[in-house]
């Protein structure tokens, strides 16, 4: 995933400690001017390489799939973010210029170089100082996007939708071994499942996001109703389960009613309403009817749900 390798950042405080500690490890292996100016260097290329690092490890979010670019939006908001990457890449530059500068200004008066490279150090550290809310927003971020699911935008992608109770969760582990695949979004509790399976040595991916896409908009937060958005991006089509028996505790109505707020919100993605507990009631019009409990149609479902995908690979062809 992304985000999943993205280094620690440091604090300012840090980093202002780890450029003078080294700093003056390496003045101390030198003497007069030449102590202070190898000081200067080692000071300005610490804060100037960790500062740029902190920076150039994160992804171009122009070319971020966008389906993780919304679901990082929903969570940190990615304009201040971008923003925020971009003034600590101005204090990577800013303190190589400072190191340059102040090299450039030491006289060989051992007195005059030891206060010139102080000044040098307290502009260093002002810079440094300038980023701290930056480098604190980017740590936090880090921090909440490490922990997003890992999900590849570029598989075909069956989700799953559906009031909670109706057999979704089955269902899922019915047809695949997603038992071992639960992460969790950082603004909810309940785990989202991704569980992969094979057909004609083409691999799928299905998953199921309980607290997302089993309740109305209307109850959903604003971050919450944003992660939807993202689902947007992945789907390649939608197995909205219901219960007709109603014995999941909610009305029929009210569950065709979600398909159908599901089936406007993600546009020409196709939907599969599927009637489970068929063994208890098929009362309802529906593109399929099964028993997960009973094991009655279960590949069939998952079959026309593949159908649905209307994935085709890309096939190496010949020109000639």
């Amino acid at each position: 995933m992304i985000f999943e390798s993205l280094p620690t950042t440091p604090t300012s405080e840090e980093l202002i400690d780890k450029a003078f500690s080294r700093a003056s490890r390496a003045g101390r292996a030198k003497s007069g001017t030449q102590a202070q100016q190898s000081m200067l260097q080692t000071a300005s290329n610490i804060l100037s390489d960790n500062l740029g690092n902190v920076a150039t490890e994160w992804p171009d979010f122009r070319e971020v799939d966008p389906f993780y670019y919304e679901l990082a939006d929903a969570i940190v908001d990615v304009d201040e973010l971008r923003q925020s990457l971009s003034e600590i890449q101005w204090a990577s530059r800013k303190t190589h210029e400072i190191g340059r500068e102040y090299q450039g200004k030491l006289t060989g008066d051992i007195d005059v170089d030891r206060k010139i490279r102080k000044q040098g150090f307290a502009r260093l550290a002002d810079v440094v100082e300038e980023v701290a809310e930056d480098l604190e927003r980017v740590g936090a971020a880090r921090n909440d996007l490490r922990t997003l699911p890992d999900i590849d935008p570029d598989e075909p992608t069956i989700v799953v939708a559906g009031y909670p109770n109706v057999g979704k969760s089955s269902f899922v582990n019915a047809v695949t071994n997603a038992r071992n695949e639960i992460a969790e979004y950082p603004f909810t509790t309940k785990g989202v499942r991704v569980g992969h399976f094979e057909r004609d040595r083409i691999r799928y991916q299905i998953v199921d996001t309980p607290g997302l896409l089993d309740r109305p908009a209307d109850e959903r937060n604003d971050i919450e109703n944003q992660a939807v958005s993202a689902l947007t991006h992945l789907a390649d089509a939608i197995l909205f389960v219901v219960d007709a028996s109603g014995y999941c505790g909610y009305p029929l109505d009210a569950q065709l009613d979600l398909r159908d707020a599901l089936a406007e919100r993600f546009g020409d993605v196709p939907v599969l309403t599927v009637c489970n507990k068929a063994d208890l009631s098929t009362d309802v019009d529906a593109d399929a009817y099964m028993s997960v409990e009973r094991g009655d149609s279960v590949e069939e479902v998952l079959d026309a749900a593949v159908d649905a995908t209307g994935y085709e690979p890309e096939l190496p062809f010949d020109d000639e």
